[in-house]
């Protein structure tokens, strides 16, 4: 390994390699840390399933949480008024507070469904999971379903009768979802679906939705509507929902993704929006 290996590693980039040489490449397992990190889509390539995923569980992102937890505790503080008076603070510690507070704007949410109705063919919340922008759980509820259970779709969502049986109600959640994001960037993967079954709505401009964003879907799945575990696959190189799915993974997993292409995302928005201002 020569002397600027390293330092790429350290840092999460990853060395060039030629077209010629790319389904050869080796198996790369990058640091928690680097899945954050911003890079152009021109430079995304598929990735190789990590090696670690299966002995860490559901937790294989939790590991970027654990030194980001003071941080966010701070960026809480600064956006709650909480924070000591800026006045007294450096002019580096109140440009750390400013980037925390616009950290904490970013949120992720992923929520489990049964089915009720005939054939439970209709969706209700049975669970609701968001996380900060670093995969710090914030809210992660059962909800006692409004109708009769008719399918636990066990195998999928991972709910049992136990789980929902003395779980909170739902209005109750309900109204802690809608105060959590309120006034926040919302990231995840079909959450039209999500805010359908918490009957809410939340601003267009303030979604970022893994499964509509058309530059990804066209890398990933030429064009089609690719799913979660296969985007988490590509972008971060991790494998998830190997069995029931969990909405705090899948809900850190929509987050690593927007955070590794997060640059570029913005940019593109920012070029729709002019476009459409010029008609």
């Amino acid at each position: 390994m020569s002397s600027s290996e390293p330092d790429q590693m350290r840092f999460g980039n990853k060395p060039k390699t030629s077209r010629t040489s790319s389904n050869s490449r080796e198996k790369t397992v990058g640091s928690p840390k680097s899945c954050r990190l911003h890079i152009s889509m021109e430079h995304l390539q598929m990735q190789q399933p990590n090696v670690y995923r299966r002995a860490a569980g559901s937790n294989w992102l939790a590991a970027t949480v654990s030194g980001s937890d003071n941080k966010v505790h701070g960026a809480k503080a600064a956006e709650d008024g909480t924070a000591p008076d800026s006045e007294h603070l450096t002019k580096s510690a109140r440009t750390r507070q400013r980037k925390m507070a616009q950290r904490n704007r970013y949120l992720a949410m992923d929520c489990e469904m049964v089915g009720v109705g005939h054939n439970g063919q209709e969706d209700m919340l049975a669970r609701v999971s968001i996380v900060n922008i670093a995969g710090h759980v914030l809210l992660d509820k059962h909800v006692k379903p409004r109708q009769p259970v008719t399918d636990y779709r066990t195998s999928v969502s991972g709910i049992r009768p136990h789980d929902i049986e003395n779980a909170e109600d739902f209005a109750t959640v309900q109204n802690e979802v809608v105060k959590m994001i309120h006034g926040k960037i919302l990231v995840g993967h079909a959450l039209r679906n999500d805010l359908a079954v918490l009957n809410i709505k939340h601003p267009f401009e303030q979604i970022r939705d893994t499964s509509r964003y058309k530059p990804l879907c066209k890398l990933v799945s030429n064009g089609h509507t690719p799913s979660l575990k296969r985007l988490t696959m590509a972008v971060l190189g991790q494998e998830i929902q190997t069995g029931e799915h969990n909405s705090v993974e899948d809900a850190r997993s929509a987050m690593g993704i927007y955070n590794r292409i997060a640059a570029d995302w913005e940019k593109y928005l920012e070029k729709k929006q002019l476009q459409q201002q010029r008609f």
